[in-house]
């Protein structure tokens, strides 16, 4: 076990607290994590803030064309692409190729509604993350854009084929998990409190945001009537711990889940160090809540006035009253009332698609097409593509 190379974050529950609930082990883990960011990642911006020349150029070709493609690399980008270029024993090209299909049978516009007001309003529960896009000037502006750059992300990674070295989806998982290596530097320059929080986007940052894309995403869906069955979701979590290796995310953190109820547990760990949300979290939970609000028709046919109640009561269905007061997330019973019957209706009419190969095939090859058009229509560069330029 690696042993934690700095003193437990004090905003981050307790060591003793930790190991009464999940015992030494759990605890030794979590608490490397929580002082641990990418080390590799790290390794390359240190390279770039270094001033060695040609580091950024070097490794966005070897992003780009594969390790082989460089010569006389720095270390560190050697380092970095050898690990992402190194598939585990359990992946394969039937996994790579094919695993993302089961997430294919919903529609690309419930995605975008479980990724903002399920998956990125947990992710903006943690004091963590909201004080890093705070400190590095993330927290507000460009609220809108910032969905549109991880639903393009979350696209290119899911379509088929996405994640071979090279391949679009790959590129910009790596750009993503740059990105995160660079706002960590950027961080710890203006004075994040690491001795409060730990380490700044952090190794239990990362997995728990992992989580957010796996869970809560599919426990969300499910909560609107796309349900996946339990074959569906071993071969998502299957893709989903290789995507983890390119995040760079530590195997140990997510190995071995197969089901939501795995998950959960896992996840208890992490929430166990989370800490409760901070103001700016709340900020951050309304701004993505008004982002997305365009979408809700495509999923539930409400009004467009009925938007943003109906996006708040499904945060309150999916998060619990606790969690949403803490976000300032409003009580809106008539909303609520509405989303039964029109979830009703998706379920139905999810149950009656999945009797029908060939129409259940054909709505995942609509999904994947209207997947494709949407990075292709999204023409402005993203932060990480910036960040990579």
């Amino acid at each position: 076990m690696t042993e934690p190379t700095a003193p437990w974050p004090h905003a981050r529950s307790s060591r003793d607290g930790v190991v009464a609930r999940f015992g030494a082990r759990r605890a030794d883990l979590v608490g490397w994590a929580l002082v641990t960011g990418d080390p590799l990642a790290d390794a390359v911006v240190e390279e770039i803030q270094s001033g060695r020349p040609g580091v950024h150029a070097v490794l966005n070709a070897g992003i780009r064309h594969g390790l082989e493609f460089l010569t006389d690399a720095p270390p560190a980008v050697v380092a970095l692409l050898t690990s992402t270029e190194t598939r585990a024993a359990a992946v394969d090209d039937e996994l790579v190729d094919h695993g993302t299909a089961p997430f294919f049978s919903v529609p690309n516009p419930v995605h975008m509604v479980s990724l903002s007001a399920g998956a990125l309003v947990r992710v903006y529960e943690s004091p963590s993350i909201a004080t890093v896009l705070a400190t590095t000037g993330r927290l507000i502006d460009g609220a809108q854009r910032r969905l549109e750059e991880t639903g393009k992300w979350l696209m290119l990674q899911m379509l088929p084929g996405g994640l071979r070295c090279g391949r679009p989806g790959y590129v910009a998982t790596l750009q993503v998990r740059m990105l995160h290596a660079h706002m960590r530097h950027l961080a710890r320059s203006r004075g994040y409190d690491e001795t409060a929080f730990g380490a700044p986007i952090n190794q239990v940052d990362l997995a728990r945001t992992w989580m957010d894309f796996t869970v809560t995403a599919f426990r969300f869906e499910e909560m609107l009537g796309y349900g996946y069955t339990a074959s569906e979701l071993t071969t998502l979590y299957r893709y989903w711990q290789f995507a983890a290796n390119v995040l760079g995310i530590d195997h140990r953190l997510v190995e071995g889940i197969s089901t939501n109820e795995q998950a959960r547990r896992v996840d208890d760990l992490f929430q166990a160090v989370t800490g409760p949300p901070i103001e700016r979290s709340g900020t951050l939970a309304t701004a993505t809540i008004n982002a997305v609000s365009s979408m809700v028709h495509d999923v539930i046919n409400v009004p467009p006035w009925m938007a943003i109640p109906a996006l708040r009561a499904l945060v309150r269905r999916y998060h619990g009253d606790t969690m949403s007061d803490e976000l300032r997330i409003p009580r809106v019973p008539v909303a609520d009332a509405l989303l039964g019957p029109a979830i009703h209706v998706l379920r139905t009419r999810r149950a009656r698609l999945r009797q029908d190969a060939a129409a259940w095939q054909a709505a995942q090859k609509e999904s994947i097409a209207a997947a494709r058009e949407m990075v292709r229509a999204d023409t402005a560069p993203a932060g990480y593509e910036q960040q990579a330029a």
